[in-house]
């Protein structure tokens, strides 16, 4: 094996170990010892390829967005020409978001907890990346308004948030969920309901 690849594995190994410890202990509690431990490793090889924990940090959070766009754009928000294809759609996206921490618990848990909690920077960047995933979501709303099977006064841009809102409760029960699997179904068909139906809906 190259030692590129040799390289880049060994940072996969250290950044799963940190998110792990992350998770466990939080983010600001977990210290390097602790990552080096799990792993059976010197603090020297820590810092052979992270300069501190916030760059591991960083990087997790680096994935979880680039997954969590992919999920969000896994479908063309201009295809929907109905209302029930919008709802089929959006299911699909739920259950694609959800699937994203369902691979790996701990990701919801460092992404929605400690990179909030870890500086501001980070914070942020956390808040950016919830406005640009609004933009995106408005524009799934928009095509509904053009099409007509969405209201022309629909407020697309606090509808768009308020939906992403519903994303993160999801998130944030899916920290506690002892089997997200088990659950991923039933939260994707509740919220689902919520944004089509409301709760007086019949």
């Amino acid at each position: 094996m190259a030692t590129a690849e040799l390289t880049e594995r060994r940072r996969r190994e250290i950044a799963d170990a940190a998110a792990a410890t992350f998770a466990e202990k939080g983010y600001h509690q977990a210290g390097i010892a602790d990552i080096a431990k799990r792993l059976g490793i010197g603090h020297g090889t820590f810092y052979r390829y992270f300069e501190n924990k916030r760059d591991i940090l960083e990087l997790v959070m680096d994935e979880v967005l680039r997954e969590l766009g992919e999920a969000l754009a896994s479908e063309d928000p201009d295809s929907a020409t109905t209302l029930d294809e919008y709802r089929a759609q959006t299911e699909r996206i739920g259950r694609g978001l959800f699937d994203v921490f369902i691979a790996d618990p701990a990701l919801a848990r460092l992404f929605y907890v400690e990179a909030l909690g870890a500086d501001r920077k980070l914070a942020e960047r956390w808040l950016d990346t919830q406005a640009a995933f609004g933009r995106l979501c408005e524009r799934y709303l928009a095509n509904g308004v053009r099409r007509g099977f969405l209201p022309a006064d629909l407020d697309l841009e606090v509808t768009a948030r308020a939906i992403n809102g519903t994303i993160f409760a999801g998130a944030l029960a899916a920290v506690r969920m002892p089997d997200p699997a088990a659950e991923r179904d039933r939260w994707v068909a509740g919220t689902t309901r919520l944004l089509f139906e409301g709760v007086g809906g019949r």
